[in-house]
């Protein structure tokens, strides 16, 4: 079991650094301070708020929560989100998604105010994760992959990365930011041909799919480090990665656990962007 690599040390070790900037920025008399926006009450998103709202009051940012009903019409969605973008008192601002059908993301993706927006909603944080601009905010999920590879020292500089899935909410942005640390890196999706071959290549496997456990020993190389992004649950009702912890464990070098892995650092790294808007929104 010595390949499981967790998420806790990564996250206390973003959390002690950002207590210390939060303390110096109160001491300035700025407070960070995120606002929640969320549309009815789904379990994923109450499990994640629980746990930022945690992380963040561990760290001395304030947090507030914007809970609005399912009925909600998109004109008076936009309206909450323009109220936050103009509140100076909020540095940042997360919106859960997916919306309800009825809200249209492509819409509201352009009100979201780009320099408070912690979790890469808008275009123009997107696009700067493409250019490798690191004034934005690049998707939460994604920056904390790239975090637990750096804690574990994991060399990426001319290796081979496999990311398998390609969503705008992991996969693609992942891709890029381990393009920017110079690995070199494939994009698989269910049309990949030959799939467990393509990712049994890789030194690094990156699986963002939402399959349960559909990562078996031949999809890994011998040694290889292995993220498991993947939060599903099984036929058991039990909670599970897109990897086969248990089949490939004793095969690959380094593997995250589902649960205590990829989530755990996914509210220090929104922690992290909520104090970076903060400082750049008073030039502190």
């Amino acid at each position: 079991m010595e390949s499981i690599i967790k998420g806790k040390p990564v996250a206390d070790k973003i959390s002690e650094n950002l207590i210390k900037e939060v303390e110096e920025l109160k001491a300035k008399g700025i407070n960070p301070k995120l606002s929640i926006v969320r549309v009815g009450a789904k379990g994923g998103d109450l499990a994640y708020e629980r746990g930022a709202l945690k992380r963040c009051e561990k760290i001395g940012i304030i947090t507030e929560v914007k809970e609005f009903p399912e009925s909600i019409t998109q004109e008076e969605y936009i309206n909450e989100l323009k109220k936050l973008n103009e509140d100076s008192s909020t540095h940042g601002i997360l919106c859960f998604r997916p919306l309800p059908k009825h809200l249209s993301e492509e819409q509201i993706k352009y009100v979201i105010s780009p320099e408070k927006d912690v979790d890469c909603f808008s275009p123009v944080n997107a696009a700067k994760v493409m250019e490798g601009d690191k004034s934005g905010y690049p998707p939460c999920t994604p920056t904390a992959v790239v975090e637990i590879l750096k804690h574990y020292d994991v060399e990426l500089s001319g290796k081979k990365v496999a990311v398998l899935g390609r969503s705008m909410v992991v996969g693609k942005p992942a891709a890029m930011l381990l393009l920017n640390e110079n690995a070199t890196v494939t994009i698989c999706h269910s049309r990949t041909k030959d799939l467990a071959t393509v990712t049994s290549e890789a030194d690094v496997l990156v699986a963002a799919v939402g399959r349960a456990r559909m990562v078996k020993e031949n999809f890994v190389k011998e040694g290889a480090v292995v993220i498991d992004v993947g939060i599903n649950v099984d036929e058991d009702g039990k909670l599970c990665g897109d990897v086969d912890t248990d089949a490939v464990k004793d095969k690959v070098s380094m593997i995250t656990p589902v649960p205590a892995g990829v989530g755990s650092v996914t509210t220090s790294v929104l922690a992290k962007h909520i104090v970076k808007a903060c400082k750049m929104q008073n030039n502190a």
